[in-house]
């Protein structure tokens, strides 16, 4: 997993960028004109990619394909479960927590929940050598902050490709044919193709569904956190072109 993060570090702004520019100034250092032009190109776009209005519309570049509530691929088969996909942990001295992300999706699978009466399963492994699976600590919180039992725990993934895959060959040992996919709008789209890719069919229940960005002024403002979504969108479209790669563009049926 350390590996895959540090590849997806490089490959994705703002360190590509953040690179780029410094080699196109050693170069222009170095008397190559085009050094200095692909400095402030990759500068340029770093600042694009950090204004409202760029990462409003990565996102809706995602968002647009989700059909909240109807199954991916079509079925049958009535929804048995409900997934929650981890997203990240807080870290603090004392011990490790969900982040903002996963606490985010434990309340919207908490909520649907109460509405469905479907069982939990939470899915997360371990972040890090010798940290504890995220799952463990999303079952945790929902217990204590939301007063909701989970009852499955998928503690190995490292990824949303084998959250796909261990949740679905957990579900089927019981039973489920199909279950509800709780995680954020922007992550829903790769992650019904892992799904689907795993032979689960899921029914999109996104976290957040962003408005779509406006032409006004402000939008046009570079933001950090707005450089931030502007990530997790490109790191999306980064993923799919690998399952597309990698599996060929076919789905499990």
């Amino acid at each position: 997993m350390y590996l895959q993060s540090t590849l997806t570090s490089f490959l994705l702004p703002p360190l590509l960028l953040a690179l780029l520019a410094l080699a196109g100034g050693l170069l222009a250092w170095r008397g190559r004109r085009f050094g200095g032009a692909l400095a402030v190109a990759a500068a340029l776009l770093l600042l694009v990619l950090a204004t409202p209005l760029c990462a409003g519309l990565l996102y809706a570049s995602l968002e647009r394909e989700i059909r909240p509530g109807e199954a991916v691929p079509a079925t049958t088969a009535v929804p048995g479960a409900i997934i929650i996909l981890a997203g990240e942990a807080a870290w603090s001295r004392d011990a490790p927590g969900v982040g903002p992300l996963t606490l985010e999706r434990m309340r919207a699978g908490a909520a649907l929940h109460r509405a469905t009466g479907l069982p939990l399963l939470v899915s997360g492994g371990p972040l890090g050598r010798g940290d504890p699976p995220i799952a463990a600590l999303m079952a945790a919180s929902l217990a204590a902050d939301f007063g909701v039992e989970t009852r499955w725990q998928e503690d190995r993934s490292a990824d949303t490709r084998q959250n796909a895959l261990f949740s679905a060959a957990l579900l089927r040992r019981e039973g489920i044919g199909a279950a509800w996919l709780v995680t954020h709008a922007w992550h829903m789209p790769r992650s019904q193709e892992a799904f689907t890719r795993a032979g689960l069919p899921t029914l999109a229940a996104p976290v957040r569904l962003d408005r779509l960005p406006r032409w006004e002024a402000r939008e046009f403002m570079p933001r950090p956190d707005r450089l931030a979504q502007s990530w997790y969108a490109l790191r999306e479209w980064a993923g799919r072109l690998v399952y597309a790669l990698r599996d060929g563009g076919t789905a499990a049926p």
